[in-house]
């Protein structure tokens, strides 16, 4: 059975990861769209180069290369999901702190729904 996607929504109905992907274009869009369905397919199988670790986390990075250097950020939920909460592009080196504080900021707000 594959992995499933969901795309994070905020409390306020506000759906940023979906507003992200859809502001993609074209080739750079395919290739996020491919890149899931890698994760969708492989699950926590699925390696480097498409997906890393994010150290000192529990959040991982959807990795697309090339001109424009997309990345998702998630974490993989029981029953074989994983929550997408967070998609830039990457123009630095490292992953930028503030990025990740965004995707974690996301989690505790999902989680916290989840626990009410």
């Amino acid at each position: 059975m594959a992995w499933e996607i969901e795309l994070y929504e905020g409390s306020s109905g506000a759906k940023p990861v979906r507003e992200f992907l859809d502001s993609l274009q074209g080739f750079t869009r395919a290739k996020v769209y491919a890149a899931m369905e890698l994760l969708k397919g492989y699950g926590v199988g699925l390696g480097f180069p498409h997906v890393k670790k994010l150290a000192g986390t529990q959040l991982w990075e959807l990795r697309t290369a090339g001109e424009s250097k997309v990345r998702v950020i998630y974490v993989a939920r029981y029953g074989k999901k994983f929550l997408l909460l967070h998609g830039f592009v990457k123009k630095e080196q490292k992953t930028p702190r503030r990025e990740i504080a965004v995707a974690e900021e996301r989690l505790r707000e999902h989680s916290s729904r989840l626990t009410v």
